[in-house]
């Protein structure tokens, strides 16, 4: 399923809520219609939380089906809700906190900021048991931010090369494309939400910019 919704009032969805094909966590203040909202079109379990008391858990946190690697500020209390829902859990050292900002992570492999030590790079790699690479892209060090990616496709920044979507399909070991959404924004990362049955892009995004998240994202086999 594929939706256009305001869910926090800005484009920024993906900066507030972390998804997988299993669960959303999203921020304690989201009213329960938004909540029931992702809930139907991602088909998972929705549970409120913070990360490191803030409502920035799309920022501050990475997840796959394996495992989820969070802030070295995340409080005690939020990494027992996450154990507590069957989830392995990892905290990254170093001063790069905002690990959504800077990793994308699917099943099958990561890509993160080159800034990253070899030792928060090996806990990724234990954490959510997938190979990482370790890169720039677009000029840029915000991966996170720049691609959506889940187990059936990736969308990635309107600005990268064709290397780069090279790249992405050979670590993420599924096809994608460039796009933008919410009429043009490149940080698709940051401005969006998806898993493998469904995404939900910022409000103002264009009826082209949604055709291109469905194919980008794998979904067009699917029946809506």
């Amino acid at each position: 399923m594929l939706k256009r919704v305001d869910i926090v009032g800005n484009p920024n969805l993906g900066v507030f809520i972390l998804a997988t094909d299993d669960l959303a966590i999203v921020p304690y203040n989201l009213l329960d219609e938004k909540v029931e909202i992702i809930k139907e079109t991602l088909e998972v379990e929705a549970v409120k939380s913070s990360i490191s008391g803030s409502s920035l858990i799309g920022s501050l946190a990475v997840a796959n089906s394996n495992g989820l690697v969070v802030s070295p500020h995340v409080l005690d209390r939020e990494i027992k809700q996450f154990e507590d829902l069957g989830l392995n859990v990892a905290t990254v050292p170093g001063r790069y906190t905002a690990l959504g900002n800077i990793v994308a992570a699917n099943d099958n492999g990561a890509i993160v900021s080159p800034f990253l030590s070899e030792d928060a790079i090996n806990i990724i790699e234990e954490t959510l048991d997938v190979d990482v690479k370790a890169t720039s892209m677009v000029g840029s060090d915000i991966i996170g931010s720049l691609i959506q990616v889940t187990n059936k496709g990736f969308l990635i920044s309107s600005k990268a090369v064709q290397s780069e979507v090279r790249l992405a399909q050979e670590v993420f070991g599924v096809e994608g494309d460039i796009g933008t959404v919410g009429k043009g924004i490149p940080l698709v990362g940051a401005c969006s939400i998806a898993n493998s049955k469904g995404a939900i892009v910022a409000k103002d995004s264009t009826g082209p910019e949604m055709a291109r998240v469905e194919e980008a994202l794998g979904f067009l086999d699917d029946d809506f």
